[in-house]
């Protein structure tokens, strides 16, 4: 990417730091309209004809633009593909307790690679294995949705469901929902404790009320003995 003095061409398609259309300009006016603007001239389209170019603060572009790269590598990093194995005629129960796992994983904000394990006769069948996914996927199409389409994979067969919500954003709700809970709990220690309290002085106040006074308190302390 040129800039400023390294863009040697006569003429140049500027546009403004708005992203303004300025229009076709000699070279010696684009830089001087940068210097004027404490900006830089940037060659942001070589191939066209002329070149178009954008003024714009360049360190900050790169700064950003570099943001930009790092946070896109961390997303990718953060990227799990989880793995569900199933057998295509699954009983109930057991199918349950996978798409357990499955909702599970798309709710963290995973991948999830469903492989259907073919056996015997079974890889003569491939309807059903089909179908299985087909359906696994409907059950979880709140959560999640088919990235990689239903495909053969020697006596397997695969799919690929990926999360609506990204990682980070699941990671948050979780957090979320963490601090709720956490909230709720502390509340009703809370509240436990005030209502133990209460019970306590309601009692104490019962059993003073209750205490029998002594012979001496039934007496006038003028009359003597």
């Amino acid at each position: 990417m040129r800039v400023n003095e390294r863009i040697r061409v006569p003429e140049v398609r500027l546009v403004g730091p708005s992203g303004e259309q300025v229009g076709i300009v000699r070279i010696e006016d684009a830089l001087r309209l940068a210097a004027e603007a404490d900006l830089d001239l940037v060659e942001v389209a070589p191939q066209a004809r002329p070149p178009v170019c954008r003024l714009m603060d360049f360190g900050k572009f790169k700064y950003e633009a570099a943001q930009k790269a790092r946070e896109s590598r961390r997303n990718q990093t953060n990227t799990v593909i989880k793995e569900m194995k199933l057998r295509p005629k699954i009983d109930q129960h057991d199918y349950d307790t996978k798409k357990g796992h499955v909702v599970r994983f798309l709710k963290a904000g995973d991948k999830v690679k469903i492989t259907i394990m073919f056996r015997g006769r079974e890889q003569h069948r491939p309807e059903l294995g089909f179908r299985l996914l087909q359906k696994l996927a409907a059950d979880v199409e709140d959560l999640g949705f088919i990235e990689s389409n239903a495909r053969q994979d020697g006596r397997n067969m695969t799919m690929v469901l990926g999360p609506h919500k990204k990682k980070s954003e699941a990671q948050a709700e979780v957090k979320a929902e963490k601090a709720e809970t956490t909230a709720a709990r502390e509340a009703e220690r809370v509240a436990e404790a005030e209502a133990e309290k209460a019970h306590r002085e309601e009692h104490q106040k019962n059993a003073t009320e209750k205490k029998p006074r002594r012979r001496s308190e039934n007496l006038d302390p003028d009359m003597e003995a």
